[in-house]
C-alpha cells in the first residue's frame, strides 16, 4: 500500500477502535443535546470529527486500512502459531 492508500489508517487496530468509540458518541451527543444547549452543543462536532479523522465513512475506511496493514499477508506471510 502506498502512503496515499493509508491516509486514514492508525498505528494499531485497538487505537483505531478507541478513536471510533470516543468519536461516534460525541457526534451523536452534538445533535441530541441541541434542544437543551442550543448551537453550543454543535461545538462537540469538532472533537467528534478529529477523533475518527472525519466522518464515520472515513473512520471505516481507516479501519480497513489499519487491518490491511496489520494482516499477515501485509507483513510478508503467515505468523507462526504460539
Amino acid at each position: 500500500m502506498s502512503q496515499h492508500d493509508t491516509m486514514f489508517a492508525s498505528s494499531s487496530v485497538p487505537r483505531h477502535l478507541v478513536r471510533g468509540a470516543l468519536g461516534l458518541p460525541l457526534m451523536v451527543a452534538a445533535f441530541v443535546l441541541v434542544p437543551w444547549l442550543g448551537p453550543l452543543a454543535l461545538l462537540l462536532i469538532v472533537p467528534a470529527a478529529v477523533l475518527p479523522r472525519g466522518c464515520p465513512t472515513c473512520w471505516a475506511l481507516g479501519l480497513a486500512q489499519t487491518c490491511a496493514l496489520r494482516s499477515p499477508a501485509a507483513e510478508g506471510g503467515p505468523r507462526p502459531r504460539r
